[in-house]
């Protein structure tokens, strides 16, 4: 497609690396990481990001729909790939023809899995999601062992691992994790469960960086891997020594730039009124592009290595700063609104903090919403 945005997405494959052997520091030598990458890798591209965790010795990936592990499979990617959001009937053949493993949570899944099994001759493996305090996807923790027990009976069905998932691991000191852990390694001395081979896995980033307990044969690494703490800001001031990197930048650059006299409205409803003669720089970027409208008034962004104030509600396609204290900007200039320019940084924890959000949302609405190029 000829011409590109205004608005670009940079995604630094190397703190994509750095980040994934960090986190491999923080767990046992014999636990894999399973590199998270469903919502195109937190808006980062999926297939480039499971590319350079790849590189890097990553062999498990995991997605939320079978779409998207059909996506890595066609662009080369090997090793486990596991669907976490089931499928429907018509897509079972899938799993097969892709070599993808269906996470299951209710037993009408499993039948069809094992009816496709013996139209192809062939065995799948699967993981049994249990629910042990999310209170979302998966059977609970009392139905374990007649779930396990039913599954067995089918033909082509391998029992291959059992999953569950922390709700509140970004929590440092929460008693809660520790017995949610409790709970789901007591699934593996449930009476004739132990089946040699099962892979258990629980951990999220944050049970990966607070609770090292949490490690079992794998861990799900997802916000950590794209350089934040599960925790937000709290975690970045409390991280000691090596710390993950940001892997995303969000970049513009200033279309217009035009001085206006005091008590000058601005953007529509007026809801910013100049208190002096302004330079007011126009920019090509607004929430169809990813950039919370909340942020009308409050956010700010990077010009010159320095912080300059949004005014004005941010539109559809337009966003306008102040910059009369950076002086000297001209259309073309290059304005930062994720990322660091000079000795400056905006983070998506911050961002997420100014709209009520979190940088999980801020990434993948930066991400998915513009052109995005994979970086060294």
């Amino acid at each position: 497609m000829a011409g590109n945005s205004y608005n670009q997405v940079e995604v630094s494959r190397s703190a994509l690396q750095h980040n994934y052997h960090l986190l491999k520091k923080h767990i046992k030598t014999d636990t894999g990481i399973m590199a998270m990458v469903k919502a195109d890798a937190y808006g980062h591209g999926m297939c480039e990001s499971s590319l350079a965790f790849s590189e890097v010795g990553c062999n498990d990936f995991g997605v939320a729909e079978i779409n998207e592990g059909v996506r890595l499979r066609e662009f080369g990617i090997k090793g486990n790939i596991l669907v976490f959001l089931g499928f429907v009937p018509s897509d079972t053949a899938l799993f097969f023809e892709y070599d993808l493993v269906p996470v299951v949570y209710d037993i009408k899944s499993v039948q069809l899995l094992s009816a496709e099994a013996i139209k192809q001759n062939k065995e799948i493996d699967v993981h049994v999601k249990v629910d042990c305090g999310m209170t979302r996807l998966g059977i609970f923790s009392g139905e374990f062992k007649k779930f396990v027990a039913v599954m067995q009976t089918l033909p082509g069905i391998r029992y291959a691992g059992v999953a569950s998932h922390f709700p509140r691991a970004d929590e440092r000191d929460s008693s809660h994790t520790d017995e949610q852990l409790i709970r789901f390694k007591s699934l593996g001395s449930v009476a004739d469960m132990q089946v040699p081979g099962i892979v258990a896995h629980t951990a999220n980033s944050g049970g990966i960086l607070y609770f090292s307990q949490s490690s079992c044969d794998l861990v799900r690494a997802g916000i950590s891997l794209y350089g934040y703490y599960p925790d937000g800001i709290a975690g970045v001031r409390r991280a000691i020594g090596e710390k993950l990197i940001p892997v995303m930048t969000f970049k513009t650059i200033v279309l217009q730039v035009k001085t206006v006299p005091a008590r000058t409205g601005v953007s529509y409803g007026h809801t910013y009124r100049t208190t002096r003669k302004t330079l007011v720089a126009v920019l090509p970027v607004g929430y169809e592009d990813g950039l919370s409208r909340t942020l009308s008034n409050k956010g700010e962004v990077l010009i010159h290595g320095k912080r300059a104030p949004v005014i004005g509600r941010i539109c559809m396609n337009l966003t306008m700063i102040d910059v009369t204290e950076i002086g000297n900007v001209e259309s073309g200039d290059e304005v930062v609104i994720l990322g660091n320019q000079g000795n400056e940084a905006i983070s998506a924890d911050e961002i997420g903090e100014l709209t009520g959000s979190i940088s999980y949302e801020v990434l993948c609405m930066f991400g998915n919403n513009n052109e995005r190029t994979h970086i060294k």
